[in-house]
């Protein structure tokens, strides 16, 4: 009988010690997917200026857009966190939609082989982005949710677990394209 208050003692000691060391899991797993992006987005982030090298001697009139693929890219290359990286991927993707836009003006260029392989390799990590992003968010929803669930969220709020955010894109890039046949 004497053993009982013990035995509750070390029950409830044994849980904390689960709980916290689930919570700690977690807060590395969305740890090591936010590194997932960094190194897909890092090998996008190198194909840039081998694409904008390939393409700038064909394109002696689009410079405006070659210069905003750059610029993207370098906005991209400094942002922090998941808003503003967010943010910033966006603006470069939609750069990067409008030099292949123009590649698509210049015959020579569309059967350029060194273009046509650095937009299969473009085309293919921003694939591998996009599974990164989507990991990285169901980290952060298993996470959020243990720290916001009873009896969890007691550890979470001593130990300061704060919630983290969500790898969301941009409003912009959620509008339809305008299609047109003519």
């Amino acid at each position: 009988m004497a053993y009982i208050p013990l035995i509750l003692v070390v029950a409830v000691l044994a849980w904390f010690v689960a709980a916290y060391n689930k919570l700690v899991r977690f807060r590395n797993q969305i740890k090591n997917a936010w590194h997932q992006i960094d190194v897909q987005l890092k090998r996008r982030y190198d194909l840039i200026p081998n694409l904008v090298e390939v393409v700038k001697d064909y394109m002696a009139y689009e410079q405006e857009t070659l210069t905003r693929v750059i610029e993207a890219r370098g906005a991209a290359l400094s942002a922090k966190g998941p808003a503003a990286q967010a943010k910033a991927e966006g603006l470069l993707t939609e750069t990067l939609k409008s030099l292949f836009a123009v590649v698509e003006k210049y015959p020579e260029l569309k059967a350029n082989q060194n273009v046509a392989s650095l937009q299969e390799e473009l085309t293919g990590t921003e694939n591998k982005i996009s599974f990164a992003r989507q990991f990285y968010n169901d980290s952060v929803m298993t996470y959020n949710n243990a720290i916001q669930s009873i009896p969890t969220n007691f550890i979470a709020s001593f130990f300061n677990f704060a919630q983290e955010a969500y790898f969301e894109t941009e409003p912009e890039s959620r509008a339809v394209p305008k299609a047109s046949l003519r």
